[in-house]
């Protein structure tokens, strides 16, 4: 009895967590939850691709490719800090704006293509056939994105605008 009291004790917790995150988070609960479901699966196929590669695991690498996932992460905060910025103001100036967490979204999304693509790689690196559909799908989502949030460089001196 004391196991099944512990088990819905487990489910209870995971559930309060998960809800309090996703009212939390609203909009961009899934695309986190994709995001570090994908870091794992990458992470753990990176490691038995390394064998096929012939690279040497170790702590230094592994860290490293931790840090790099925490920074994907740290990157769709920066998406979420941009759409607040746009939010206020839009609020500011008297523009009701009823949509939230795009800027940070679209970050996520982008960085879920380029994880799956690495788990693709990964994959294929270990000997598995992919399906040669998937890649150029995942490709063009990705290609998508990009497109749709493509911007005109602003960065260019003066000089370099008249040239233009």
């Amino acid at each position: 009895m004391s196991k099944l009291l512990t088990v819905d004790k487990d489910k209870s917790i995971f559930t309060v967590i998960f809800t309090a995150l996703s009212a939390w988070l609203g909009i961009l609960a899934i695309p986190m939850l994709l995001l570090v479901l994908v870091n794992i699966i990458d992470y753990g196929t990176g490691l038995g691709a390394a064998k096929y590669r012939g690279n040497k695991i170790s702590s230094s690498v592994g860290l490293r490719g931790i840090a790099k996932k925490v920074c994907m992460w740290l990157l769709v905060g920066v998406g979420a800090i941009v759409d607040n910025l746009i939010t206020y103001a839009m609020q500011t100036a008297n523009i009701d704006l009823h949509v939230s967490f795009v800027v940070a979204s679209l970050v996520a999304v982008w960085l879920i293509c380029n994880e799956i693509i690495s788990i693709l790689e990964n994959i294929s690196d270990i000997g598995v056939a992919l399906p040669p559909f998937l890649l150029k799908i995942v490709q063009n989502l990705k290609s998508q994105v990009e497109k749709k949030t493509d911007l005109p460089d602003t960065t260019a001196t003066t000089d370099e605008k008249k040239i233009e």
